[in-house]
């Protein structure tokens, strides 16, 4: 009996223990680690634009995401020409007031005596071979630039004042939304100001008027010293004039499609037959022409023929 009773007792005092067992709240979850979201890219309803230096880069050198140079640009940037300002009809596509990361841009159509100062930066490989807002193709080692709302297509110069470097450029895109920058500058353009490096710089911009930059270039090229009165080139004999002036070009190939153009203006550059400075793409009648020049003579413009059909094994066409 009393051993009954010491059973009784003990599994009293453990059911009293079991009631009494405190719960302890399960730890909570530590807050999930918010994932860093690229910036939104305006689409191609929003904005047609090729150009997207937007907030949130995160390379160095203040270009976007993948963007940048490419592994190999080529060595004689410093050699590419200028943008040749001349009359070009307004794109009415491209004109078209538009909407980009929520804010609406209304283009002007007359950017004559148009001046803007603020910070420029630029555009790479991300792009390169892509259409522009003008439905062009994107080359970084053309003389290009995007704008918010200048004229598509026009022409502005560009000057870095902090070492008084310009450069003309064809406006033919889009870009950028970033509220602080006024305008994207093309690979090459950008490294002719020296701006590569910081990815964006305070810049000054003018607009170009095709009238005056004409006669202003033409004035140059003309401002020589004037011949001797003996001189033979003062003589009756005018075709000899003629042909000191005369300029002679190369034509290495028409093209449909401007990609095959591209290839081949690289052949060329990797052949080492000639630089950028003389290799001119000109689009008319529907056909992309590679042209090779000027050269001031027609035996420098043979010599480069040949040197064309033997390292290409193409054919050339000789004009003036």
């Amino acid at each position: 009996m009393r051993n009954f009773l010491l059973i009784i007792f003990f599994v009293s005092v453990l059911s009293a223990c079991g009631g009494n067992r405190t719960a302890h709240p399960t730890p909570p979850a530590p807050p999930a680690t918010k994932t860093q979201e690229s910036p939104t890219k305006p689409s191609a309803s929003d904005a047609q634009s090729t150009s997207e230096n937007t907030e949130g880069s995160t390379k160095p050198g203040g270009y976007y995401l993948d963007d940048g140079p490419e592994e190999n640009p080529p060595q004689n940037l410093d050699d590419i020409p200028d943008a040749t300002p001349k009359y070009e009809p307004i794109n009415p596509i491209a004109n078209k007031p538009y909407k980009a990361l929520g804010e609406v841009y209304v283009p002007i159509t007359n950017a004559q005596s148009f001046t803007q100062s603020g910070v420029a930066s630029w555009y790479g490989k991300r792009f390169h071979g892509k259409k522009t807002s003008t439905g062009e193709t994107y080359d970084m080692y053309a003389m290009t630039a995007a704008h918010p709302t200048l004229p598509l297509p026009s022409y502005v110069k560009v000057t870095n004042p902090a070492n008084q470097r310009s450069v003309v450029v064809r406006i033919n895109d889009r870009g950028p939304f970033k509220h602080d920058r006024i305008i994207d500058l093309s690979y090459a353009a950008a490294y002719k100001l020296r701006i590569i490096n910081q990815g964006s710089a305070q810049v000054q911009i003018e607009s170009v008027d095709v009238a005056s930059y004409k006669t202003q270039n033409q004035t140059l090229s003309t401002d020589k010293k004037p011949l001797a009165a003996n001189s033979p080139l003062t003589s009756k004999d005018s075709s000899a004039s003629d042909s000191a002036i005369s300029q002679f070009f190369v034509q290495v190939g028409a093209f449909k499609f401007e990609e095959n153009a591209n290839k081949l203006k690289q052949k060329i550059l990797n052949l080492g037959i000639t630089g950028t400075s003389n290799i001119n793409h000109v689009y008319n009648n529907d056909l992309h022409r590679l042209k090779l020049g000027p050269y001031s003579s027609r035996s420098k413009a043979d010599q480069i023929a040949a040197e064309i059909r033997k390292k290409l094994n193409i054919p050339s066409l000789i004009s003036q």
